[in-house]
């Protein structure tokens, strides 16, 4: 396996522009090949690869003799800024270097400002991570630009839902797996573009099925929970086909199982596609490969969207759209004196197909 290969495979990376992949690998081969920063700072609204990079500066730039004296796991609920300079201060104890970990950082971003005076003059013996999640720091301001000079900073952005499968893919493919294409929407239909909770699942996958099994919506079904007749992605399809019988029969199973089928999440995810077909409307080039990339959709659930682009007119979609948002009031309670979410459903439906 080369090495760009094997660091896809680790992390999850494909490699082209799609990810940020190039800054990540820099990263990994920089410490290999002891290109060893003092500073680490980690940040952005994905908190996977933050994670990943933590995890591999944790294992591999000590040995497990020098780590009992030389490595520090912090907490930013636990510490305060100057707790962190003082012990990024210390010298190692029989080692070249030792390594501080900070990790949910993000807890100290009121005061992440002070670590300024520490980033201009870092101490070379010490690896300080900052593990700063979901935030990111602003790069006008002093503190980022001594980090930039003195460390490395590194911004881990969140994937867009049709850039998930083909991680999925990926992540699957270093591993030795495939996927189908619905089984890899189901998984994103139900757990967003988190890739963190993805991955967990993945795992769990990997420990159940054979190397070289192609993972199914069966799999998904029967080992994460997900039922691959009656969920919202198979909801949408039903009504964007306009197959009412299949649409109601969906609705009654979500009505009898609310715990597992939330009527927010629902009326979100029907927003959301009735919110891309009303785009899909507007977009003047309706190229296939174009489309998909202006929606931001899996290009092979594009011809879902073509489906409803012919059974919903603009104008229909339009009001759809405006009694989704009253259907979303209702089942927050509002206006509507806690009205069931049968009945809601059964609304929401008739407001769809009449």
């Amino acid at each position: 396996m080369n090495g760009v290969f094997l660091f896809s495979a680790i992390f999850g990376i494909r490699i082209s522009n799609l990810f940020i992949v190039d800054e990540v690998v820099k990263i990994v081969n920089d410490i290999k090949s002891g290109n060893i920063k003092p500073i680490y700072f980690l940040m952005g609204e994905e908190p996977y690869y933050i994670d990943r990079l933590s995890d591999y500066i944790e294992a591999n730039i000590l040995t497990e003799e020098e780590k009992g004296f030389n490595q520090t796991v912090l907490y930013g609920r636990d510490v305060a800024i100057d707790d962190i300079v003082s012990s990024a201060k210390r010298y190692p104890m029989m080692a070249e270097r030792q390594v501080i970990i900070v990790k949910e950082a993000q807890d100290l971003s009121k005061t992440i400002d002070k670590l300024e005076s520490y980033a201009e003059n870092p101490m070379p013996s010490t690896v300080l991570v900052i593990c700063y999640k979901y935030k990111t720091l602003d790069k006008r301001k002093k503190v980022t630009k001594q980090l930039e000079k003195h460390g490395l900073v590194y911004e881990s952005k969140k994937l867009y839902e049709n850039q998930v499968g083909e991680w999925i893919k990926r992540v699957l493919q270093g591993k030795g797996y495939t996927i189908e294409p619905k089984a890899s929407a189901m998984l994103v239909e139900f757990l967003g573009t988190d890739l963190s909770k993805i991955n967990n699942e993945l795992e769990k996958l990997q420990i159940i099925l054979e190397k070289g099994t192609m993972i199914s919506a069966k799999d998904i079904e029967d080992n994460i929970g997900f039922s691959k007749d009656y969920n919202v992605f198979e909801l949408r399809k039903a009504i964007g086909d306009r197959n009412q019988l299949k649409a109601y029969k969906i609705i009654q199973y979500f009505a009898d199982n609310p715990k597992d089928n939330p009527m927010v999440v629902t009326t979100a995810q029907i927003f959301s596609f009735f919110s891309t077909v009303l785009q899909y409307h507007g977009l003047k080039d309706k190229n296939p490969k174009n489309a998909a990339a202006a929606l931001k959709v899996n290009p092979y659930f594009l011809k879902d969207y073509d489906v409803a682009l012919r059974n919903y007119p603009m104008k229909k979609v339009s009001a759809i759209v405006g009694n989704l948002r009253q259907i979303d009031v209702k089942s927050k309670g509002v206006g509507a004196n806690a009205m069931p979410n049968a009945d809601l459903l059964k609304e929401m439906l008739i407001g769809i197909f009449n």
